[in-house]
């Protein structure tokens, strides 16, 4: 998040695209609520009638990866109608020219058209975004999970940048990150390109930087994303995949395809705290600790360090991550000894930047947001204030382009997947407790009514799903929240799981699969 997830409260306009936030970031969300009631005006825009629909004022239910057309249509209002901020364009920004050129193609009119809303819905969402003195976006995987992917993220820059909106307070972009750690992985390195904090494995200064700091050789080449790794070891090419704490036989899309690469593999270990649908096919399984039992930090979506703490000793053989992974170098031969994540935390701020002033003392009652460059540094609540930080914010010229695979006649449908509140992410933790089990037992397809009817299916009917890659049992939940001619479905669930049915296209500059649309048939099994 370029803001402060307190910001929020203060804000004037909240867009909340892509993101079901009271579902999956409900502490988020509440803090939304208090916004509203605040003032703060609401623009929602999804596939789904989500809850904070209903405290919108304005929702647009738009076709799934339609996302960058309606970006550029609210954009063309707000030039259309000269709403833009030209000083801080100016002043600030570049390549905005072209960019105007571009939207100028995307009216409301047409944009309608393209993503199945009323003309008067993108008109009302840009101006309450444009006329908002704090406006900020908040976003999740419902945008990033596309082919379009990276152009959905740079049409959301491209709209805060025409309004002002980056580096001020209660604005911003705002991803709200998947997992509790997802953040802190990142700016340790767990991305193909980047060494930790975000420097690149290709740069010689950098190579030269952590060759000293670690006595050791540094791979120079950009290494594979998790899809491409999995396409490799299905072709035979990667023999070996460590995997720690992820669960990708229900998570990753086309399970069958998964599951092929991981059988083929000569060796295959998994490092969690159950045994999962993964760890089954394992080799080898090393327990791990979980976040009760270990001491150590996360970084959460805010950018903020925070302190774990160990409240119980390690249940079993249970062993923390990180002395898991210090064995398992110190046993291939590299020697380093840590006695304490503490002294991990120390050489993590002496080799990122961004962490340069972050210790366990000063965040012993109360987390520190990155960047935090020197000891007497408060950290940063919001990014570029004073400058952005390539120097200007940079248009991009980003046209609409249709999801990889489209509704046809022999799979009429779109298919789209997200989370409900009570489960978390495969239900590793989540599904051993008996009372979020009740609330939320299995596997559902959600089906507009009128679909419903069209094909004789009753509320609680089984069915039978089918993709190009694959075919699931579920069953069928009726409602009104959804679109006629689009299924949704929660991924959580091992038994009738919806990533057997889910597309591998990936984005081409993130290779981030493209998750949330894929075309299926659906047909009635009965009661």
């Amino acid at each position: 998040m370029t803001n402060s997830i307190e910001e929020i409260l203060n804000t004037d306009a909240i867009f909340v695209i892509g993101s079901n936030t009271t579902e999956n970031h409900p502490v988020i969300g509440t803090v939304m609520k208090r916004a509203m009631k605040n003032g703060a005006k609401l623009i929602v825009a999804d596939p789904r009638r989500i809850e904070l629909a209903d405290y919108a004022d304005v929702f647009l239910q738009i076709k799934p990866g339609t996302n960058i057309a309606l970006l550029n249509g609210m954009m063309n209002v707000i030039l259309d109608r000269g709403l833009h901020d030209k000083k801080f364009i100016e002043e600030r920004t570049e390549n905005f020219e072209e960019f105007e050129r571009v939207m100028k193609q995307y009216t409301p009119e047409r944009v309608a058209e393209i993503c199945g809303v009323d003309e008067e819905d993108i008109i009302k969402a840009a101006l309450i975004y444009a006329e908002a003195e704090k406006a900020g976006i908040y976003y999740a995987m419902g945008i990033t999970q596309h082919t379009t992917g990276t152009h959905s993220v740079m049409s959301i820059s491209n709209l805060s940048l025409l309004c002002g909106n980056i580096g001020k307070v209660s604005a911003g972009v705002n991803p709200l990150r998947g997992q509790n750690n997802v953040q802190g992985a990142c700016d340790m390195g767990g991305l193909p390109a980047d060494l930790p904090g975000y420097q690149k494995v290709f740069k010689p200064e950098v190579q030269e930087k952590f060759e000293e700091m670690w006595n050791s050789n540094i791979p120079n080449k950009v290494g594979l994303t998790i899809p491409e790794i999995f396409d490799e070891a299905e072709k035979g090419d990667i023999k070996f995949i460590y995997i720690m704490g992820e669960n990708p036989m229900v998570s990753d899309p086309d399970i069958n395809h998964v599951r092929k690469a991981l059988t083929n593999l000569d060796f295959l270990v998994v490092q969690d705290i159950f045994l999962t649908e993964t760890a089954e096919l394992a080799d080898v399984v090393l327990p791990a600790a979980s976040f009760a039992e270990k001491d150590g930090t996360f970084t959460n979506t805010e950018r903020r360090v925070q302190r774990v703490r160990k409240a119980i000793e390690p249940v079993g053989n249970s062993k923390p991550d990180w002395q898991i992974l210090m064995e398992f170098m110190n046993g291939l031969g590299y020697n380093k000894k840590y006695l304490h994540p503490s002294e991990i935390m120390e050489e993590i701020r002496t080799v990122v930047p961004q962490y340069g002033g972050i210790t366990y003392d000063r965040i012993e009652k109360e987390g520190i947001q990155w960047p935090c460059p020197d000891i007497d540094h408060p950290g940063t609540k919001y990014l570029h204030k004073a400058a952005i930080a390539r120097g200007r914010g940079l248009f991009m010229a980003i046209d609409h382009r249709d999801s990889a695979e489209l509704a046809d006649t022999q799979y009429p449908f779109i298919f789209t997947t997200g989370r409900v509140l009570y489960h978390y992410h495969t239900r590793t933790m989540t599904g051993r407790v008996e009372g979020l089990n009740k609330l939320s037992p299995k596997s559902y397809v959600e089906i507009n009514e009128v679909t419903a009817n069209k094909l004789g299916i009753s509320h609680g009917e089984k069915v039978r799903l089918t993709s190009r890659r694959g075919s699931i049992t579920t069953w069928a939940k009726v409602t009104d929240i959804i679109d006629e001619n689009v299924l949704f479905m929660p991924f959580h669930f091992a038994e009738g799981a919806a990533n057997y049915l889910t597309n591998t296209e990936l984005d081409s500059i993130a290779k981030i699969p493209e998750l949330k649309v894929a075309a299926v048939r659906i047909e009635k099994l009965g009661s």
